[in-house]
């Protein structure tokens, strides 16, 4: 069966960019595009709305993306489960994770999986830990290593892999006020102190309710949306910033870095793999979450 149309329309309707879907898909541009318009002649709909400037899915593209991803994934679990009573697993499975997750869990996973399993690929796509469940939610990909949020949406799984403070961290030498180095410090002591924050996630909730709990706001000198950006804007002697306590400890920075008592604490990040429910029917997926279970 040929579902690269249905590959090479997800990938268009993720990046809403011709180029790079191409690139994505090793096609052309030109392949790329007729691909799409014969998908648009067969439903006799207009998938994307496009111009010279931009790319963007109507309303009928976005309910094609949600039959596609299904479709896909529906595929992927008949085409394994038949396939695993009589050969070894082959197919390939995509990950979102955070740089510093990347070396800080995978290492230990994989190298244990892939002996098992060498038939299966891993395709891995790093950057900011924020969107990470958002990616599995939507199908964009099969599995993510992401802080677990307060509530977890339905339909989700999650494993934990560590727990990780977060921590106040401040340069080591700094031109900053010299009390917040010397005692334990609560949210009103942090006034006039340059603040480099996430711009959104778990952690900056965490921050926003630890300084609203304490009658008191942060004085917001940058918003940035990775942690490690956090570490080098701090390392600089820009302010004072918030992180999971792993990122400083795998940072190559750490030794430029203070770690400040604060009270009270705040919660810390509970770190672990997640994944659709829907999805560990998928023989390939049930095999890394099994793995991942019998090493913790």
């Amino acid at each position: 069966m040929d579902f690269r149309p249905l590959k090479q329309f997800l990938a268009l309707s993720e990046s809403l960019h011709f180029s790079r879907a191409s690139l994505i898909c090793h096609v052309s541009p030109s392949t790329l595009s007729r691909t799409i318009k014969q998908l648009e002649d067969q439903l006799g709909i207009a998938l994307f709305e496009r111009d010279n400037r931009s790319v963007s899915l109507t309303p009928e593209g976005k309910r094609f993306q949600v039959y596609a991803r299904e479709a896909l994934s529906q595929w992927d679990i008949i085409h394994n489960e038949l396939m695993a009573g009589a050969l070894e697993l082959k197919g390939s499975l995509s990950m979102y994770c955070s740089v510093t997750a990347s070396y800080s869990f995978l290492y230990d996973v994989l190298s244990q999986f892939r002996p098992k399993y060498p038939g299966i690929e891993i395709k891995l796509h790093t950057g900011d830990p924020e969107p990470a469940i958002q990616r599995v939610l939507t199908e964009q990909e099969d599995l993510a290593i992401a802080a677990r949020p307060e509530s977890l949406p339905t339909g989700l799984a999650f494993q934990q892999i560590a727990i990780s403070p977060l921590v106040f961290i401040a340069p080591a030498a700094s031109h900053l006020s010299g009390h917040l180095y010397r005692k334990q410090l609560s949210a009103e002591e942090f006034k006039g102190t340059p603040m480099i924050l996430q711009e959104k996630g778990i952690a900056r909730q965490r921050i926003d309710a630890w300084f609203q709990a304490n009658n008191s706001k942060p004085e917001i000198y940058a918003q940035v949306a990775g942690n490690e950006a956090i570490v080098s804007m701090v390392s600089l002697g820009f302010g004072v910033g918030v992180v999971p306590e792993i990122v400083l400890n795998n940072s190559p920075l750490s030794d430029k870095i203070s770690i400040l008592n604060i009270q009270p604490e705040l919660e810390p990040y509970d770190v672990g793999l997640c994944v659709l429910e829907k999805k560990l029917k998928n023989p390939l997926i049930d095999a890394f979450w099994t793995q991942l279970t019998e090493i913790l």
